[in-house]
């Protein structure tokens, strides 16, 4: 089994909370995810749109686009209008050699709320996610016939936020419409992890590996705290930091065959957090996973890595 290991923008800077963001460039942001050892970064507000100025920096840093970011409006929108607001990002992608753009539904939802608490994020009932799963069906397929498809992120305080309600989605839409499967969002919202792969293994096309701190979920008042203050108070880290316990996730993704990349993605204070240091936590935690779950990281110095990974198991042995 191959796979990949990328990381995301968000541990430097977060696109919803400026002050969770360090002061550094996207050089400098790009080296300090080499130098942990990633071969690949979605794509974040720093970002150049445009392969002719970012292509000589990622091959400076060894690193390619391995997905991103798009703030759909399908839910109460147009299709039409959908395709014209995806076309500038999907031609950068189709030439970044991207795998997926991740869609991300923002109608409705209050996921970059400060003031919305929780308890109140949007709910559809399953008529509703019938309707929106044809027209996200319709536009999956315009994207994949153009040549980049869609991976839906399921999300807290978003429509499709539940493991109940991501059932239903995949059980109204059509196969176009791939998955990206969030092990942080999915355990903040309660679901079982290993059912979510087993039910709609088919479906994922990414992975993003968001590790949780239960504590701080645990202890969150939900009718009077939002999304974004469970981030500001520590809500999600790395893997191997958290309480996500990775290995039988990573097994079972294996077992069902999947080959694509294993995405960091964890939003959290750059200062109480640096994201060197977690950056290179967390691919040391994956790499150890990936070597006991038989998964072959692309990537010389990682594979370098899982062998010495092996090699010190065999000696604690």
């Amino acid at each position: 089994m191959k796979s990949k290991l990328g990381i995301a923008p968000i541990a430097w800077w977060n696109d919803d909370l400026a002050e969770l963001s360090d002061d550094v460039s996207l050089e400098e942001c790009l080296r300090q995810a080499h130098e942990a050892g990633f071969t690949g970064m979605e794509t974040g507000r720093r970002f150049p749109m445009d392969m002719n100025e970012l292509g000589p920096i990622l091959k400076r840093y060894d690193m390619s686009v391995c997905g991103g970011w798009f703030s759909g409006l399908l839910l109460d929108g147009d299709i039409e209008a959908e395709k014209e607001r995806i076309r500038a990002q999907m031609d950068f992608f189709i030439a970044a050699g991207a795998p997926c753009i991740v869609y991300g539904e923002t109608a409705r939802s209050i996921q970059g709320i400060r003031s919305a608490p929780l308890a109140t994020k949007p709910r559809l009932s399953e008529e509703d996610i019938r309707a929106y799963g044809r027209k996200m069906t319709q536009f999956a397929e315009w994207c994949a016939a153009e040549g980049m498809p869609l991976a839906y992120h399921h999300h807290m305080a978003a429509p499709i936020e539940t493991e109940a309600e991501l059932d239903l989605l995949m059980k109204y839409s059509g196969r176009a419409l791939h998955l990206l499967f969030d092990t942080g969002h999915m355990y903040f919202a309660g679901g079982n992890l290993l059912r979510v792969i087993d039910n709609h293994h088919a479906r994922i096309s990414h992975v993003h590996t968001k590790d949780v701190r239960s504590a701080v979920i645990d202890r969150l008042d939900r009718n009077t705290e939002s999304f974004l203050d469970a981030v500001v108070k520590g809500a999600f880290t790395v893997p191997g930091d958290g309480s996500i316990n990775f290995l039988p996730i990573i097994e079972r993704l294996a077992d069902y065959g999947y080959e694509g990349w294993f995405v960091v993605e964890a939003e959290q204070d750059p200062v109480l957090n640096p994201p060197l240091e977690m950056a290179r936590r967390g691919h040391a935690a994956l790499i150890q996973l990936m070597e006991q779950a038989e998964y072959e990281v692309e990537g010389s110095k990682n594979r370098w890595l899982m062998r010495l990974a092996r090699d010190f198991r065999l000696l604690a042995i």
